[in-house]
């Protein structure tokens, strides 16, 4: 198939003709959430009936009173006092801002009267944006990252002083990507064989043609089980053949682009979050409907 050309997001003048009212961003939520008609968000029940007030439906399989939910019952939406216009808002700024945007700036052009608000809001539809599990094939490679800041820059009482590639304190996330495809991101303790093994058996598909990686010790044993093969960083060689890890250095270049000048400062706690987000906006990048797949995840 011939590769798509990338595709425009939606618009704010687009976005304000779509989503006009609350009723209208309603509707849209039912159609992305039930395609195939209205059914019961706890026990997946299809014969639910619509109450008088067109807002709710109730499950007679559920409990022997029936179970009443709402078009938001069960999604990131619930239990909040924004209207949906506003979430839906939210979530086209995020998607749209080429190096993502900071919950700081989203309360100042959302005029929200707390940080606390922006963030919590940022920090639900990033995990609405958490993809299911699935096995890369193909050509993959796998790298890993460091994230944080350097040791000497770090306050005293803040420094690890284990040796080691985490001795400042860093996160590490480690990735792999199909080439031309999807990439899976994780947030790791560490870069012990163990750890890396276990994460590549996670995202790489037993069937794969070939797996690329550099010579980092915690990767020697992979050719136990798949097509390995490996380039030398040390010895200034970064491509032999079709072998090279360069399409996820990519992703972390984009990734550490993103993190230092928008976000400038993330919490370890978080840190899975923002992966969660880089790693769904260049897995949707081809993606007309970019928007509608988000909404469709809340």
């Amino acid at each position: 198939m011939r590769r798509p050309r990338p595709v425009h997001q939606m618009t704010i003048a687009q976005f304000e003709a779509t989503f006009t009212d609350e009723e209208a961003c309603r509707a849209y939520l039912i159609a992305r959430r039930w395609p195939n008609g209205v059914h019961c968000p706890r026990c997946g029940n299809a014969k639910v009936y619509a109450l008088a007030s067109g807002h709710h439906w109730q499950c007679e399989a559920c409990q022997v009173n029936g179970y009443r939910f709402s078009h938001i019952a069960g999604t990131i939406f619930e239990n909040t006092n924004k209207p949906l216009r506003e979430w839906f808002r939210v979530t086209h700024l995020m998607l749209t801002s080429k190096k993502g945007i900071s919950a700081l700036q989203i309360q100042r052009v959302m005029g929200f009267g707390s940080y606390g608000t922006a963030h919590s809001m940022c920090h639900k539809i990033r995990a609405a944006l958490i993809e299911p599990e699935t096995k890369l094939g193909g050509i993959v490679e796998v790298d890993e990252t460091f994230v944080g800041g350097k040791a000497k820059n770090r306050h005293w009482k803040k420094r690890d002083g284990k040796p080691g590639p985490t001795a400042s304190g860093k996160a590490v996330v480690v990735g792999a990507v199909r080439r031309k495809g999807n990439v899976i991101a994780r947030v790791i303790d560490n870069v012990k064989q163990a750890t890396l093994e276990a994460f590549v058996n996670e995202a790489v598909s037993e069937k794969v043609s070939l797996l690329c990686t550099d010579q980092w010790v915690g990767y020697h044993h992979l050719g136990e089980k798949f097509p390995h093969s490996t380039v030398d960083h040390a010895k200034h060689q970064y491509v032999v053949g079709a072998v090279h890890t360069q399409t996820i250095e990519g992703f972390w270049s984009i990734f550490k682009r993103r993190i230092v000048g928008t976000f400038h400062n993330v919490s370890k706690k978080y840190l899975h979050l923002y992966v969660a987000e880089f790693q769904f906006r260049y897995n949707n990048r081809f993606n007309d409907d970019i928007f509608g797949t988000a909404i469709e995840g809340c």
